[in-house]
């Protein structure tokens, strides 16, 4: 069991191991670089246009003309549009 305490109201409930948080970040496209280094705003603006092409228009939320990134998807992104990663043992030798 987790104990989840709201704060505003002063709350304490007790969660089952099977409820899940679901508790994610949507960052605004100009402050991405201040939560994370990787891509820079100029990347994911690149990514936004191309948003209908490349799937990333499940990573981005809009809400009026703010544009926002849901973080969780972003990098469910990542993971799913990059299958083969390198890793450090093994050389990225191209013949």
């Amino acid at each position: 069991m987790v104990l989840l305490k709201n704060i505003n109201q002063g709350v304490i409930r007790m969660l089952n191991q099977s409820e899940k948080l679901t508790s994610y970040r949507l960052i605004p496209v100009p402050l991405w670089n201040k939560y994370h280094e990787w891509p820079s705003v100029a990347g994911l603006r690149y990514l936004i246009f191309n948003e209908n092409t490349n799937g990333f228009n499940t990573v981005v939320k809009r809400v009026g003309r703010r544009v926002l990134i849901d973080e969780r998807a972003f990098f469910q992104w990542i993971d799913k549009n990059n299958p083969q990663q390198t890793t450090k043992d093994e050389p990225n030798i191209t013949v």
